[in-house]
C-alpha cells in the first residue's frame, strides 16, 4: 500500500498542534507537511520558490481563514492548475458560514469539517479522514 502524504494548510499554531495530537492519539503515521497559507501550499504542491515538491499521492487539509491567500482563493488557484486541479481537499475550518460551505463545495472539495467541534467529534473527523485515505485509491502520478 502506498503512503498518502498529508498537507495541512493552517496558520494557527494551536490548531496545528491539535491536528498533530489527534494524529498521535489515533496512531496515524502518515507524513504530515504543514504550511501557513495558500501561497506556501501552492509552492509546496508545485515544488516552486525553493520548496521541494510534495510527493503524490496526497490529501490536503485546508483552513479557510488565512492571511495572504485565503482557503477559498487557494481552491480557486488549485482548480485552475492542470496538474493539481483534481487534488483531494478537505476543508477544516472554524467557519460555520453557509456561504463559505457552499463556495467550498462549488470548488469540488471532498468534505467540510468544523474544527471547533472539540473532543469526540473532532477525533471522529480525523479518524474518518484516516479511514478515507486508507480505503480510497488515489493516483500517484500526473
Amino acid at each position: 500500500m502506498t503512503t498518502v502524504n498529508i498537507l495541512l494548510v493552517e496558520d494557527d499554531e494551536v490548531d496545528v498542534m491539535a491536528v498533530k495530537r489527534a494524529f498521535q492519539t489515533i496512531k496515524i503515521a502518515n507524513p504530515l507537511f504543514v504550511v501557513n497559507d495558500g501561497i506556501e501550499a501552492l509552492e509546496t504542491l508545485r515544488g516552486s520558490n525553493g520548496r521541494p515538491r510534495l510527493p503524490r499521492p496526497f490529501i490536503i487539509l485546508l483552513d479557510l481563514n488565512m492571511p495572504r491567500m485565503s482557503g477559498l482563493e487557494f481552491l480557486e488557484e488549485l482548480r485552475k492548475d492542470p496538474e493539481l486541479h483534481s487534488s483531494v481537499v478537505f476543508v477544516m475550518t472554524t467557519s460555520a458560514d453557509e456561504q463559505d460551505r457552499i463556495s467550498a463545495y462549488e470548488k469540488n472539495i471532498a468534505g467540510y469539517v468544523l474544527k471547533h467541534s472539540v473532543g469526540h467529534s473532532f477525533m471522529d473527523a480525523i479518524s474518518m479522514l484516516e479511514h478515507y485515505w486508507r480505503v480510497v485509491e488515489l493516483p500517484e502520478i500526473r
